[in-house]
C-alpha cells in the first residue's frame, strides 16, 4: 500500500487531502509512523523524529494514529487477495507476498493479476497500491518500490540476473547501513561488485551471511510464500517521553511492560523459556540481555524477576529512551504448532 496510514487519514478526512501530513507525534519524543507523499517531498520519512520532521516541513500536519482503523481496512485488502490465491504471506498491515503461480482466476499472467488487484483496491477502498512481480520474493519486493506510488514493475526471469547486477548494494535483502558501509570499504557498491567476490571472501568478511549474499546476487533465493508461520517470539516495548536515568524508575516501567506482555502471551496461548531485556539508550545504541530457563513461563511475576536480574547484572551505559521485553524459545516451536502471522504494533507516546 502507498503511504498506507497517511492515505487512510486523508481518505477519512477530506480536509487533509493534498496536504503534507505525518501519522505520529510532533513532540520532542514523537515519532513519525507514516508520511503522506506531500510530506515526503520535504524529506519526511517514517521512523523520523517528530522534531526533525517539523524542521524539514514547518507546515506539516501531525495526525494521531488509529491502528484499529488501519487493521479494519487491511482485512478488507486481504479479503481481495484471497479471492485470487490462498498463498498470501502478510508482512504487516500494508504489505504482503502473493504466490499466483496457480490462482483461482486461472489467469496465466501475474502482471495482469497485480494490475487487477490494484484496480479493485482503488475502486472498492479508494486507496492506491503498488506491486512488484518476479520469480522470487526478494526481487518482487524490490520491484514494488520502483514505480511507486500507484504503479507496478515486472522483472521477468530473464531479466533477474542483470537487474541484480545493477542493483545498489544497500537495496539487497539483509544488508543494512552497517553492512553496506563495510561493503563500501571492500569496494562493493553494486550487485556486479558483489558477484565478483568469491564465496570464501564473503564468508571470511561476513561470516555465515557471506554464503547468503553469494547466492542472493546469483538469483539463488527461492524462499516460498508461507501463508502460515511458526511464531518465534512475543514482545512488548515502550518509548518514553523523558529519558530514564534510574534503575528504580526503569523497573516501574518494566512492570507495566511485563503486564502487557503477559496479556499477549495469554491471548496467543503460548509460553517461552527465554526472556530478553531490550535497552535503547538516548544515543540510539541498543543493548540486549537474555536468560534461558529450564521451563516455560508466561506469568508477569516470573518475567519481572528475571528482567530485574537482567537489568541489574550490569550498570546501564547511558540514559534510556526505550525498554522492551520479549519471550522466545516458545512451546509452539517444540510442538510445531502453526498459527497465522500476527502483526504487532509497537507502542509509542505520540
Amino acid at each position: 500500500m502507498d503511504a498506507f496510514y497517511a492515505s487512510v487519514e486523508q481518505l477519512d478526512n477530506p480536509e487533509l487531502r493534498g496536504k503534507p501530513i505525518a501519522v505520529g507525534g510532533g513532540s520532542d519524543r514523537g515519532v513519525v509512523a507514516a508520511a503522506s507523499y506531500e510530506a515526503r517531498k520535504f524529506g519526511v520519512r517514517s521512523a523520523m523524529s517528530g522534531v526533525l520532521a517539523r524542521k524539514k516541513c514547518p507546515h506539516l500536519i501531525f495526525v494521531k494514529p488509529r491502528f484499529d482503523r488501519y487493521k479494519e481496512i487491511s482485512q478488507k485488502i486481504r479479503a481481495i487477495f484471497y479471492e485470487y490465491t490462498n498463498l498470501v504471506e502478510p508482512l504487516s498491515l500494508d504489505e504482503a507476498y502473493l504466490d499466483v503461480t496457480e490462482n483461482k482466476k486461472g489467469n496465466p499472467s501475474a502482471s495482469l493479476i497485480a494490475k487487477e488487484i490494484r484496480q479493485r483496491i482503488a475502486n472498492e477502498l479508494n486507496l492506491n497500491a503498488s506491486a512488484g512481480i518476479s520469480n522470487s520474493k526478494f526481487v518482487a519486493k524490490i520491484a514494488s518500490d520502483i514505480n511507486k506510488p500507484n504503479g507496478q514493475k515486472t522483472i521477468s526471469p530473464e531479466e533477474v540476473l542483470q537487474f541484480l547486477e545493477e542493483l545498489p548494494i544497500k537495496k539487497f535483502f539483509g544488508i543494512g547501513k552497517v553492512t553496506a558501509a563495510k561493503m563500501y570499504n571492500l569496494g562493493i557498491f553494486t550487485g556486479k561488485d558483489l558477484k565478483a567476490k568469491s564465496e570464501a571472501f564473503l564468508t571470511e568478511n561476513f561470516k555465515s551471511s557471506g554464503a547468503h549474499y553469494y547466492n542472493l546476487v546469483r538469483g539463488n533465493y527461492h524462499s516460498k510464500v508461507k501463508p502460515n508461520r511458526i511464531r518465534k517470539s512475543v514482545a512488548a516495548e515502550h518509548t518514553f517521553i523523558t529519558n530514564l536515568t534510574s534503575e528504580i524508575f526503569m523497573m516501574e516501567k518494566l512492570e507495566r511492560i511485563s503486564e502487557e506482555l503477559e496479556k499477549r502471551l495469554l491471548k496467543s496461548k503460548v509460553s517461552g523459556k527465554t526472556v530478553t531485556l531490550k535497552i535503547k539508550y538516548s544515543d540510539f545504541t541498543t543493548q540486549t540481555r537474555s536468560k534461558t530457563l529450564p521451563y516455560f513461563i508466561k506469568e508477569k511475576a516470573v518475567m519481572l524477576e528475571i528482567v530485574k536480574e537482567l537489568l541489574y547484572q550490569e550498570k546501564v551505559l547511558n540514559s534510556v529512551r526505550l525498554l522492551g521485553i520479549s519471550v522466545t524459545n516458545l512451546n509452539i516451536n517444540s510442538k510445531k504448532e502453526i498459527e497465522k502471522p500476527i502483526a504487532v504494533q509497537l507502542k509509542f507516546e505520540f
